[in-house]
């Protein structure tokens, strides 16, 4: 299997007005293609800090992220940004459409930035794939948060991406709809071989992943290995793990 992602001592501190608050604090680990993980912990524990971070969103304090090969902290931004486009997708809690884009126009704007060409065909099919083929001519105010939420889903598919990173991706909506969503996210993550990377206070979302990384005042503090069945539930080294999450 490929390493997709390598995370190397990372720590990112900010200025305050007491000195430094260290958000991030010394986190390794790697990630190879097809993974699942989740990253779990309290709020102000570093988890979307962390994401930012992998994904090139940020730099660091100190540290490496290396993602499908790069050394992100060697490039500029302009060039961490052409690596997002190529091999990263997100999806962020707040969805970030474009309010004047249809939905269809939303998700093809990555695949327009790389100049490829068939991109519309590519992006029906994927609103097809999310249950949207209907509503592809919408604008984002006359969707629902759930349906949102879908097209953010699309739109971080629509360059097949290596890695995909989801900040709560459940967090905005209803149980019904996060459920949907779920399903959807491990389906094209399957269907696709991309590696799986999500932020969650959910903890049945989390057991439903290969790996789950805890986060604790910045620090990585555990980490479970192996899926769980819902006839079964959580292992007790799982349990105990989230239920101090």
């Amino acid at each position: 299997m490929d390493k997709v992602l390598e995370i190397i001592g990372l720590t990112r501190t900010y200025k305050s007005g007491h000195g430094l608050l260290t958000v991030l604090d010394s986190v390794s680990f790697e990630l190879m293609r097809g993974d699942t993980v989740s990253i779990v912990g309290p709020s102000g524990s570093g988890k979307t800090t962390l994401l930012g971070l992998a994904a090139g969103l940020d730099a660091p304090s100190s540290g490496k992220v290396m993602l499908c090969g790069y050394d992100m902290g060697a490039l500029s931004e302009d060039q961490r940004a052409l690596v997002r486009n190529k091999h990263v997708g997100f999806v962020f809690q707040s969805f970030r459409l474009i309010p004047t884009l249809t939905a269809l126009e939303n998700v093809t704007v990555p695949a327009e930035l790389q100049g490829r060409k068939g991109a519309t065909k590519e992006a029906q099919v994927l609103l097809e794939e999310v249950g949207l083929g209907e509503r592809m001519d919408h604008y984002p105010a006359q969707l629902s948060g759930g349906e949102q939420q879908r097209v953010a889903m699309a739109r971080a598919f629509i360059n097949k991406p290596d890695i995909l990173f989801a900040d709560e991706p459940t967090g905005n909506l209803d149980s019904d709809t996060g459920d949907h969503i779920v399903k959807l996210l491990f389906r094209l993550n399957e269907t696709a071989g991309t590696t799986l990377v999500l932020v969650t206070h959910n903890l049945e979302l989390a057991a439903k992943t290969e790996r789950i990384i805890r986060l604790k005042r910045g620090r990585l503090v555990s980490e479970a290995n192996g899926l769980v069945s819902e006839a079964n539930g959580l292992v007790p080294e799982q349990n105990e793990m989230l239920s101090n999450a």
